[in-house]
Formats: C-alpha cells, structure tokens, sequence
C-alpha cells in the first residue's frame, strides 16, 4: 500500500518551470527546489504504526509475589518502523534541468521531476523555439560582449536612429532564414516546407549553430534599446555577441546589459513560478496544469465546416473578379 508522501511524490512526476533571477546560478536554483520537494514530502503526516500483540505484566502483579506473574495480550507499537528510526522516507529526489540559463541571465527555467526528467529530453530533440529579451547598450565595447566585461573599446552613438537598427535587424533575420532552410533539409518551396512552418515543426535537423528566427526591436531610446529575439540551439553568450555585432553593422559599438527568457517552448513568463513559490504544493499545481495543458494539445483538431455549393460559386466568382482587376491594373 502507497504511503502519502509516495502518493504526493507521484503528483509531483512531470515539468514545471520557475523563474531564475539575475545572479544566480541554475545549480543553486535546482537544489533549493530540491530542498523544498524533500522539505514538503516530510512534513506529510505519516501513517499510524502497525500494532504488534505482546505479552506483558498487569500493572501490580508483581507486588503480589504469593500469586504469581500475570500476563496478559496487550497491541503495541512496532517503534522499528517510526520515522524517527528509519528516517525520512524520501532522502533523494532527481529534478532534472531542461535548457539552461548562466548566471547572468534571467527568465524560465524548465524543471522535471521524477519520470519528467524523460519528457526534458523530448523538449530537447523537439523543434521548440524561445523567445529572449536582450538589452542593449552603445556606446561601449567590452570583451565578453557584456556590461560587466573589461571595456576595450569606446564610441559614439549620435548617428544611429531606429530605422537604421531595424534595417541591420531585418538583415540579420534574413541571413538567419537562409540558415535554417539550409539546415532543415526541407525545400522551402514546397508545401511540406509550408504546412511544417504552419505548424511550428520547421527547424533544423539534429544540432546547428544557432539560428534566429525573428529579430525585431521593441524599444529605442540611445544609447539604451531592447530587443525581442526567437531563436534555436542558442547560448547566452551568443546573444550576447548578436548585440555586439549589432553595434558594429551600425558603426559604432555595444554591449548587452541583459538577457531574459521570456518563452521556452509552450513554457512563459505567466507559467514561471517566482522564489516565493518554489514550494511543494505549488509546484504540485504548476506540474497538475502541465498535464491538463498537455492533453488539450494533443487533442484532435476540429474539423472546420465544409463548403456548400453557393460558399464556392461565390469564391469562384470573387476569384475571376480579382483577376479581372488585375487585368485592368496592367
């Protein structure tokens, strides 16, 4: 028979995501979860002990000496089986750590706890891309392409305005989309190219370099601006190099003052459990809403309604009246 803190452990299998503060390091956020998991199932009320039949002495027999001893059956405690004796039942827990985030970054941390630890691998091999916000700073160049790297170099920064950052922006993503048709071994022609990009399933086969799949600027005021990024197979340190160049290609120089994950996979910010809440009953909840969320995506699609005659006499109709447009236009 299950105990409580087995049954409770069995509703904490599966993913969750938190959020990692700026400065901490993801081993540190891993292990104080961990902490808490173990915390949480000791402090479940444990069953009652089972009970033994002992023979013992009735109180006083053994003053009346001229009687004899008397005994009688009387149910006990089995003490060998108190949790002070064999300890916490739980002294171990495996909580896996999907795709990282280095100490100076912020943002979702996927976690997985029990047999999730085999849903981190499928989220790896899958083709799941994630959203960053990269802060921005020019004027300044430093060699880990960060604000808190040595400065190497200085410059201005008076002569870049907006239109010409999303121009260099709109290059980048460009030269980024003919890398992951090169990558993905799908002709981009195609309308197997096109359903997989419908469905968020076009991307890279196995590992590539990283690739940035959009690219657009979400703030601008100099010398600060901020970026919002999708991108596959990324690191930190790339982005944070993707700022630097970034400076460069505008002729001047800049450094990341920040990096956040805001998404990672169909994990976001609004999903991401805060310090406060790294606790058993709330990661509970969070893994509770991962499975429900997974069983409405793998549900089937509804089937849209079919058209009737009169729907495509009216499209075909609209259709010739386009290309009679057009004709006119030429």
């Amino acid at each position: 028979m299950a105990t409580p803190a087995i049954r409770m452990f069995r509703r904490l299998e599966g993913l969750f995501c938190v959020y990692k503060p700026f400065g901490v390091h993801w081993k540190l956020v891993r292990d104080a979860i961990e902490t808490n998991l173990l915390k949480g199932l000791s402090d479940i009320p444990s069953q009652p002990l089972p009970q033994e039949v002992r023979f013992l002495p009735q109180p006083g027999s053994e003053t009346e000496a001229s009687k004899g001893l008397t005994l009688s059956a009387t149910l006990v405690p089995v003490l060998s089986n108190h949790p002070l004796v064999t300890g916490p039942e739980f002294q171990h827990i495996r909580v896996g750590v999907g795709h990282r985030l280095d100490a100076f970054s912020s943002g979702v941390l996927v976690l997985g706890v029990g047999n999730g630890n085999r849903a981190l691998e499928d989220l790896y091999r899958t083709r799941v891309t994630r959203d960053y916000t990269l802060e921005g700073e020019f004027g300044t160049a430093t060699d880990d392409f960060s604000h808190k790297g040595r400065v190497v170099e200085r410059s201005t920064y008076a002569h870049i305005t907006q239109d010409k950052l999303e121009r260099v922006l709109a290059m980048l993503q460009g030269a980024n989309q003919k890398a992951l048709s090169t990558y993905s071994n799908v002709d981009m022609q195609s309308q197997e190219a096109y359903e997989m990009a419908v469905q968020g399933l076009l991307g890279p086969e196995g590992k590539s370099a990283p690739i940035l799949t959009g690219l657009r600027c979400i703030h601008f005021q100099p010398p600060n601006f901020t970026l919002e990024v999708q991108c596959l197979n990324e690191s930190q340190k790339y982005l944070r190099k993707v700022v630097h160049e970034i400076g460069l290609e505008l002729r001047s120089t800049a450094v990341c003052t920040g990096v956040r994950r805001t998404r990672d996979g169909f994990f976001t910010l609004q999903d991401a459990l805060t310090r406060n809440h790294w606790t058993a009953a709330d990661i509970t909840q969070a893994i509770r809403q991962y499975h429900a969320s997974k069983k409405n995506r793998k549900s089937p699609m509804k089937k849209l309604p079919s058209k009737t005659s009169e729907d495509m006499t009216a499209a075909r109709r609209n259709e010739a009246n386009e290309e009679a447009a057009v004709g006119e236009i030429k």
